[in-house]
């Protein structure tokens, strides 16, 4: 069983953070002008929860030392 230190190594965010790029560098800069503000924030905001989700999702259910 692999011990992480922290989430931003689990391979899982680690796509979700390259996906999340490509979305902000290829896909919305080639986005039409009329799809700028409705179109482009939900892109953002979508791309951007996935990696909060498992940063959230990390932190819960840790046990604290009982001493």
């Amino acid at each position: 069983m692999t011990s992480y230190k922290s989430f931003e190594e689990l391979k899982c965010w680690q796509a979700c953070d390259e996906l999340k790029r490509y979305i902000r560098e290829e896909v919305l800069t080639k986005l039409p002008k009329h799809e700028r503000y409705e179109l482009f924030s939900q892109l953002l905001r979508a791309s951007r929860s996935a990696t909060a989700n498992i940063a959230e999702g990390w932190g819960r259910y840790r046990f604290k030392k009982i001493l």
